[in-house]
């Protein structure tokens, strides 16, 4: 194994300077190249971070000093663009969702392991101390059995935030809106935290904005472990609103909040244990992301699969997509 793990960095949106900026403060990684379909885009991004650039995949993923591809592109291309590069022999770390039907995902998933690569799910949340804190006390028993959890994810986006956009809100290439777009890092949340869902029944609706999918959901749960929740997820309330997961268990509530950097906003047991960190949990924007690649640069270079694996980040995309088949055939959908 080198001593350094090259990455390449395939996108050149919103999201691929973050990603560059955690896999630079990685020991251990290098970013080698950055790669789009817009060679202006891919050649500014090169020029800031002083590597390379690409506007021919193929041609990068003949780059020997890329072991690595971080996908950063629309949803419904994560297949395609992982494929090829795990046949290549490049390691993949893919953002959210796997990609847009659970069925691509597997593939995706399958395709890695026939090649003998490994693949990491971004869910970076996971990795904010507060989300880890939060875990830690679900999983120490203080709340006791779970009896209720629930998702809050109500955001606002302008007209201009899918009018701009050639994908975004699309049934094709972004496989629903504001549940798989937006949501989802609060539904890997819920699950992670509650466990996972036996089934689901949900409405989603467009309500606001001029697009293909949906834009508000409501969607009521029934967990494995006997818990029940709702999801309430949307892009069309205003104004927007911060993130909220609450877990009621039998002894009390936790509610972890934030939209992006979370914190535990209540705990609160019949013990009379009463804490908050009222937002200073001490994480900051961007150190989740840098969280998660070190430890997938550690797994890969132990030859080991990361802990937030290619199963691991389905989870939350088969909830997903059983919401929306709920929502379309009108009745419960079992997981």
């Amino acid at each position: 194994m080198k001593k350094e793990l090259g990455f390449g960095i395939v996108g050149a949106g919103m999201i691929a300077p973050i990603h560059a900026d955690a896999i630079k403060r990685v020991p251990g990684a290098r970013l080698v190249a950055f790669c789009s379909r817009s060679a202006e885009k891919a050649r500014n991004l090169a020029k800031e971070y002083d590597v390379r650039f690409y506007d021919d995949y193929t041609e990068m993923l003949k780059d020997d000093e890329i072991d690595c591809i971080s996908i950063c592109t629309p949803s419904g291309t994560h297949l395609d663009i992982g494929r090829l590069a795990a046949g290549a022999g490049k390691h993949i770390i893919v953002e959210k969702p796997v990609d847009i039907t659970v069925e691509k995902a597997d593939e995706l998933v399958e395709e890695c392991r026939r090649n003998n690569v490994r693949m990491g799910s971004i869910f970076q949340m996971r990795y904010n101390k507060s989300s880890i804190k939060a875990k830690e006390i679900i999983g120490s028993g203080k709340l006791g059995r779970i009896i209720m959890a629930d998702a809050y994810m109500k955001f606002y986006r302008p007209p201009e935030y899918y009018k701009n956009s050639t994908w975004k809100g699309t049934c094709e290439i972004d496989g629903g809106a504001a549940l798989i777009n937006q949501a989802i890092h609060g539904i890997d949340l819920l699950l992670w935290l509650a466990g996972e869902v036996k089934s689901v029944y949900a409405v989603c609706r467009t309500q606001r904005h001029d697009i293909e999918a949906e834009d508000t959901v409501a969607a009521v749960l029934e967990f494995e472990n006997g818990a029940t929740g709702v999801i309430e997820a949307a892009t069309s309330v205003y104004p927007d609103m911060q993130q909220e997961i609450h877990v009621h268990g039998i002894n009390g509530t936790m509610i972890l909040a934030g939209t992006e950097v979370t914190y535990i906003k209540m705990l609160e047991l019949m013990d009379g244990t009463k804490y908050s960190e009222q937002q200073k949990s001490g994480d900051t924007l961007g150190e989740p992301h840098y969280l998660q690649y070190k430890e997938f640069v550690e797994a890969v270079s132990r030859g080991r699969d990361p802990i937030l694996d290619g199963a691991e980040g389905i989870k939350a995309l088969k909830l997903v997509r059983a919401v929306y088949g709920s929502s379309k055939s009108r009745r419960s959908i079992m997981l």
